[in-house]
């Protein structure tokens, strides 16, 4: 029996259901119910507004704690969280609630962004990502009202938990985070909860399982259930492949962030909030959005780093956007393997496949494009038609929005609020396109290809 509904692909249902959650989330946001203040809010801002919160970005035109009402934020927290959960998760939790399964093709769709343990039943990691995401985020909130009673009361503390750990970056206080840049606690609690939901939820089902396996041995061991010392159970390849780029990657900014603003800061600065700062904005750039410090004031070394860190991203299937850690880790082993003369890309113990090579290398191509692309645009539309020397240093602000945006960061140098109507819709596409991600956009070229059965004759061009 030829069914009767048009099939709607693994590919096109993302971006429908965002989509509309975008359009539903822009009239809720243009309610009178939205607004804190008599003053109306434009149909682009609250465009801009839903447009942010669904793609987890946190760029946002207006300030959200004074501008929208506790049922305004309430929409954004909710656009947060779904946008948080992630675009594949999205998808394929429609398809096993409506389906009650995910067939093959569409699994192989979802779940190579989502998984990749292909031991463990897809729909008990679909389960297993919503309940650890509510954990995570509860804990956070709670932590957070230990920290600062005061200012973490219950909405605030779930509001920025869920904010963290989704990596959106949306604040309700218009200077961030800047009043808690040398309180340890409150770094503490969000640099654990942007960390966890950058990782990738399959990692974090993982490190749980690692975890409770590890704990529930040595307790055996200690209580002498067993004389036997447990033999540690080791985590799978791809996991420590991002937990180990995470580390470095987090390391490597932090400490070469602290460098260059202790070079820079005056005289009686503590090296120790300046090392706290450090790691902090290198572990917010990368997707959270947040920041402890004036970014316009820090130095261009800095933000150069920062770019670097932002367009590299988070973990795939994870709260965060860029071009991915496993993406990074893949080009940076082809590029040695290259330079030593490999004939493969080699991490660890294991040589990465061809197929994986020529999706980075892809990924890569179409992310320099988009964002030099949308720059070009924004050189346009945000006043760069004068001559360099009057236009200052707009071109690293566009630059940096444009980058902030398309990885989904939500970090500005104060470009955001100062955007015009043509500049918001550019940053919106950005977003958009952003947080559909890496695996859409290579799912969505394989979609229309048709695999030849002939060989083309092959010819060497002069290279260099």
């Amino acid at each position: 029996m030829k069914n009767k509904y048009p099939r709607i692909t693994p590919v096109t249902l993302p971006i429908i259901l965002f989509g509309g959650t975008i359009l539903l989330g822009t009239l809720l946001l243009h309610s009178g119910g939205a607004r804190a203040a008599a003053e109306p809010i434009s149909w682009l801002d609250a465009l801009f507004t839903a447009t942010s919160a669904i793609c987890v970005t946190g760029l946002a035109t207006i300030d959200i704690g004074s501008t929208f009402s506790l049922f305004g934020q309430s929409v954004i927290l909710l656009l947060i969280q779904l946008g948080g959960i992630g675009i594949m998760t999205y998808a394929a939790l429609i398809y096993f609630l409506i389906r009650q399964r995910v067939a093959l093709n569409d699994r192989l769709v979802t779940g190579q962004g989502l998984q990749h343990d292909r031991n463990l039943p897809f729909g008990k990691l679909l389960v297993r990502i919503v309940c650890w995401t509510l954990v995570i985020e509860i804990t956070g909130a709670v932590f957070l009202h230990v920290a600062d009673p005061q200012a973490f009361t219950f909405f605030p503390a779930l509001f920025h938990a869920v904010s963290a750990f989704c990596n959106a970056g949306f604040s309700l206080y218009h200077d961030s985070l800047m009043r808690w840049h040398a309180d340890w606690g409150v770094n503490s609690v969000f640099i654990l909860l942007i960390v966890s939901g950058g990782l990738g939820f399959s990692v974090v089902v993982e490190l749980n399982g690692w975890f409770a396996a590890t704990l529930g041995g040595w307790r055996t061991y200690l209580f002498r259930e067993t004389w036997r010392r447990p033999k540690s159970r080791k985590l799978s390849w791809y996991s420590r492949i991002i937990i180990s780029t995470t580390i470095f990657l987090i390391l490597a900014g932090g400490l070469g962030i602290a460098f260059f603003e202790g070079c820079a800061a005056p005289p009686g600065t503590g090296r120790a909030m300046t090392f706290l700062a450090g790691i902090f904005q290198s572990v917010t750039c990368r997707t959270a959005g947040f920041n402890t410090v004036d970014l316009t004031a820090m130095t261009n070394v800095s933000l150069y780093l920062m770019l670097v860190l932002m367009f590299i991203g988070g973990g795939s299937g994870s709260c965060a956007g860029g071009l991915k850690i496993g993406t990074f880790r893949v080009l940076t082993a082809f590029l040695w393997g290259q330079f030593k003369g490999r004939s493969q890309a080699v991490i660890g113990r294991f040589a990465v496949d061809r197929q994986a090579i020529h999706e980075a290398l892809v990924l890569l191509f179409f992310s320099v494009v988009i964002i030099l692309s949308a720059a070009f645009l924004l050189n346009i539309t945000e006043g760069g038609l004068v001559p360099h020397p009057q236009s200052r240093d707009l071109e690293l602000k566009i630059l940096f929005e444009t980058v902030s945006a398309f990885a989904t960061v939500g970090l500005s140098l104060g470009l955001t609020t100062k955007l015009t109507c043509i500049g918001k819709l550019i940053i919106i596409i950005l977003m958009f396109a952003g947080r559909l991600g890496p695996i859409v956009l290579v799912a969505a070229i394989q979609s229309y290809q048709r695999k030849e059965l002939f060989e083309w004759p092959e010819e060497h061009p002069l290279i260099g």
